[in-house]
Formats: C-alpha cells, sequence, structure tokens
C-alpha cells in the first residue's frame, strides 16, 4: 500500500489475499486470491489457477508483486501474456532473499531487494526501501 501512490495515475486494480487489508485502504472490487505456501500444493494449485483467471481477465500490461506466493503466481501468468514484471522482495527478508524472490529472478523482467546487501547489482538490484 505504500507503493500506491506511485501508480495514481494508471489504471490499477489489485489483488490481495486479504479482503480486510483491501477494506484498510479503501481499495474497492479487489481480486482475492488463495494463500498459500510451498508446503500446501493444493492451496498452490487453486491459487496459480486464480492467478491465471486473474491475468486473463484484466490483460495487465504491467504486473507488480510485493512478494509471496500469490504475487510470483501473477508475475508468471503476466510474463506468459506480455506483461512486463517487476518483483519488489518483502522488507521482511533481510537476511536472505525470500524463496519466492529466488524464483522470481528467473521469471520477473526486474527483481528488486530492500536491502541493498542482498542486491547483485545485475539481476537482483536494491533502489532503496519503501519504508
Amino acid at each position: 500500500m505504500i507503493l500506491r501512490s506511485a501508480f495514481a495515475e494508471h489504471e490499477v486494480h489489485y489483488s490481495t489475499t486479504e479482503q480486510s487489508v483491501a477494506d484498510l485502504h479503501g481499495i474497492t472490487a479487489p481480486t482475492l486470491l488463495s494463500d498459500c505456501n510451498k508446503d500446501q500444493p493444493l492451496r498452490a494449485l487453486l491459487c496459480l489457477i486464480q492467478a491465471a483467471i486473474l491475468t486473463l481477465r484484466f490483460r495487465p500490461q504491467v504486473v507488480v508483486s510485493t512478494g509471496a506466493a500469490p504475487g510470483l503466481f501473477c508475475i508468471l501468468c503476466g510474463r506468459l501474456i506480455g506483461a512486463k514484471t517487476l518483483w519488489i522482495d518483502s522488507v521482511a527478508n533481510a537476511e536472505a532473499l525470500s524463496l519466492c524472490g529466488k524464483i522470481s529472478i528467473r521469471v520477473a523482467h526486474q527483481t528488486l531487494t530492500q536491502w541493498a546487501h542482498l542486491a547483485d547489482g545485475q539481476r537482483l538490484k536494491f533502489t532503496g526501501s519503501v519504508l
């Protein structure tokens, strides 16, 4: 939500795993994706299907994710339809890039970390933190 103002002049559709987050920030009609992780293969499959439907429905030109498996699935589906993709790894991952962040290096057009010491300057860049 901290990045929201950066997209104020663009048509944006938000997706989340928590309706309460959207409600808190006044976002109407977000798409809800099932929350999942690597230990929940059936929920992950459901989330991937939901991400594919979302991507085909909106046909975005750009997909931005701030982390977690549902966002990675949106990045993957966006990439498959030709959208530009940006992964911003969570500020919570200070010691190492998240598993999804590591995968995003191979999938997303651009992958950012919010910790300078994690960046390699090539596929994983640091351009500042969101907080």
